[in-house]
């Protein structure tokens, strides 16, 4: 027992040698290639199995012959190990700079594309974690892209739209400073009704830039949907009455939902007054409430004629119109953006889709427990 304890103090005397000088050597080397670090480590390895085993062997007091078998079967050992480790290290910093590359053609704009072949497990997750971030960065730039678009054409129709009234209350302002005007009275109501659209305007986009923003603050307080729809319907009766078109609101259930009334008020009313303006006279827009899957889900229902496949996915984007008339009655494209925008802040989601002679666009709410 003596002996085999004295045997392994000497290898582990050896043996800890080696591992001390190999942990200065990785320290040194260990900004370098994943390479050396390999070749490092096999040569710490089997530099301390050498040296172990010498150790043994001296205390021993094995022959010359012995020794120097010892020696050689060792040394062998050290060559093929740090051949080994050399053709390992070579092979997974080629690996790394394959995907290196293919990293770097991802962040100049392009998409990542994982380099052919087989790879470590932790490169292959890399990889993988890559293609990922990849899809991700390209659906963002798509979507900015998307976004850009939407506030050049907001900038150019709201442009016009804010030129063509300015110009007209410029137009009436200097006919009756001149005196003019035939029938001032008139003048005075065409102002009127110039600046409530520019303040209407106004008053859009300072909703939408708080939207974007993320400044909209929801005051929410449980309440019927019923009672929404009731209120919504109120306010835009005389515009319905003025198109000739005929509001229908029987199938509305009384769901309580939280939200922030005034808001959710809003959002109804865009989409009813959108509804009116794009039905033709003696036509129908109808609203809806029911339950469905935990949510509710809020409908309207016009005789617009439906919207053309292409444009369904731009319905709800600041500034589209769906036509290229850029006259003040097409509005500023903001409504349905707004209306987006609110939903969302209540963690509702609004969709649109065709149906016959129309199309319907759906809010849907969360229920209140």
């Amino acid at each position: 027992m003596t002996d085999t304890l004295l045997i392994a103090l000497f290898a582990l005397g050896g043996a800890a040698c080696a591992g001390v000088l190999g942990a200065g050597a990785l320290r040194l080397v260990r900004h370098r290639s994943v390479a050396v670090s390999l070749t490092v480590v096999a040569a710490v390895t089997v530099t301390a199995m050498l040296a172990g085993t010498l150790a043994v062997a001296q205390a021993m007091f094995l022959s010359p012959h012995d020794l120097g078998v010892v020696t050689l079967v060792a040394a062998m050992a050290a060559v093929v190990s740090l051949g080994t480790a050399l053709l390992l290290g070579r092979w997974v910093v080629a690996r790394s700079r394959e995907l290196s590359r293919a990293a770097r053609d991802f962040g100049d704009g392009g998409s990542f594309a994982a380099p052919p072949g087989q790879t470590t497990a932790e490169l292959d997750a890399l990889s993988r974690e890559l293609a990922a971030t990849s899809a991700k960065l390209a659906a963002s730039r798509e979507r900015e892209r998307a976004l850009e678009t939407s506030r050049r054409e907001l900038v150019a129709w709201i442009s016009h739209d804010l030129r063509t009234p300015l110009a007209g209350l410029r137009a009436m302002s200097e006919a009756l400073e001149d005196g003019m005007a035939a029938d001032p009275a008139r003048y005075h109501r065409q102002i009127r009704t110039e600046v409530e659209r520019l303040n209407s305007m106004v008053g859009d986009l300072f909703e939408l830039s708080r939207i974007h923003a993320g400044a909209l603050c929801l005051t929410p307080s449980r309440m019927s949907v019923y009672d929404l729809v009731g209120d919504a319907l109120s306010g835009v009766d005389p515009l319905a009455r003025a198109h000739g078109v005929r509001l229908v609101g029987d199938t509305v259930e009384r769901v309580p939902v939280e939200v922030d009334g005034k808001e959710m008020t809003r959002v109804l009313a865009n989409l009813l007054v959108n509804a009116i303006r794009h039905t033709p006279a003696d036509g129908t827009v109808a609203i809806a409430a029911q339950r469905q899957a935990g949510a509710v889900v809020l409908s309207v229902t016009d005789g617009c004629g439906g919207i053309a496949a292409d444009d369904l996915p731009r319905v709800f984007d600041t500034g589209w119109r769906g036509t290229t008339a850029r006259t003040p009655p097409a509005g500023a494209g903001l409504g349905l953006a707004i209306v987006r925008g609110i939903v969302e802040a209540h963690a509702g989601r609004a969709t649109v889709h065709n149906v016959p002679g129309g199309c319907r666009f759906e809010v849907t709410l969360p229920l209140t427990a």
